[in-house]
């Protein structure tokens, strides 16, 4: 039986990885910061430390490094996200080389792709990189100069892929799930009251888990990347549209105008990203991970109404 080390077990995309390989056969560990994950053979191992990693991929096959620093506000400086995400990653892919591990999935986010350009009609494709040096938040920021340094690793006869998932949404098993799903959240449980102007990405969290596992295995996706979306970018306006007609949900139908968000931002900066990215709208595709990996994501309007039932069911809202 081949083993996979499953970084950050305790993560809502990690949870998922984690069931998916094991339903698949593997042999199954995982590093956690504090509390071992049940079921699972738990190695306590730090991204800021050395500690912990050589135990962890000792004997593995695969490493699916799927753990990463998100900060819970904005950071003081761009340097306490970043680092952590580099030096982590580097960690990470050092331990797994040395213990000749066969292959390495790494998490990155399509946060890597799509920033820092000019507003365009094309879709971005794994092609594109985004540009750490334009004006944009300390988090994709982090993800691509992470991602640039895996690639740049050297990293012996270890084979190297990556997941570029959008934003992560679908079924909440509990009160830990992803970030972007408090957006969600809030189209529902009447925290906002109007609706920016915002276009995103999203993926089910059962996809990316299915995709992370496509990316392992595949001959085909090694030293590839592959952008993990249901679609393409779609509007906060259109994910209140689903909820109300696919779960009968009250939701806001009020537009928070553009110039709004810009005011807002100058008095408050848990709004700067927000107005960074309003009426934004990054197309994407999807199509490299179909066509090499046999990849068939669940359509968006599945992945919004599987979402919100699963909040309101589970009253988490």
């Amino acid at each position: 039986m081949e083993t996979v080390l499953i970084t950050g077990g305790t993560g809502f995309l990690a949870t998922r990885v984690i069931a998916a390989a094991q339903e698949a056969g593997y042999d199954v560990r995982t590093t956690v910061r504090h509390t071992p994950v049940d079921g699972v053979p738990s190695v306590v191992a730090d991204l800021t430390s050395d500690e912990g990693w050589d135990e962890a991929v000792a004997g593995c096959d695969y490493v699916l490094h799927v753990a990463s620093p998100l900060p819970a506000a904005q950071p003081v400086h761009e340097d306490e996200v970043i680092i952590p995400a580099r030096d982590g990653t580097l960690r990470v892919l050092r331990a797994a080389r040395d213990a000749g591990v066969r292959r390495t999935v790494v998490t990155s986010s399509f946060a890597a792709i799509g920033y820092g350009h000019p507003e365009t009609d094309r879709p971005f494709t794994e092609d594109d990189w985004t540009r750490p040096d334009a004006d944009i938040a300390a988090y994709p920021k982090s993800k691509v100069i992470a991602e640039q340094a895996a690639w740049a690793f050297d990293r012996g006869a270890m084979e190297l892929a990556v997941v570029n998932p959008t934003g992560i949404f679908g079924p909440v098993v509990g009160p830990r799930y992803a970030s972007s799903i408090r957006i969600l959240a809030g189209l529902l449980d009447g925290s906002m009251r109007a609706i920016p102007n915002m276009w995103f990405g999203m993926v089910d969290v059962r996809d990316a888990a299915d995709l992370h596992l496509r990316a392992m295995t595949s001959l085909k996706a090694a030293g590839e990347r592959f952008i993990g979306a249901s679609g393409d970018a779609v509007s906060m306006a259109y994910i209140a549209q689903v909820l109300r007609e696919r779960l009968g949900a009250t939701t806001p139908t009020d537009l928070l105008p553009d110039e709004v968000v810009r005011e807002l931002a100058e008095t408050d900066d848990r709004m700067a990203e927000l107005a960074r990215n309003v009426g934004r709208i990054r197309h994407l595709s999807n199509a490299k991970a179909r066509s090499v990996l046999g990849w068939n994501p669940r359509p968006t309007e599945d992945v919004i109404a599987d979402t919100g039932r699963s909040l309101i069911e589970g009253g988490y809202l």
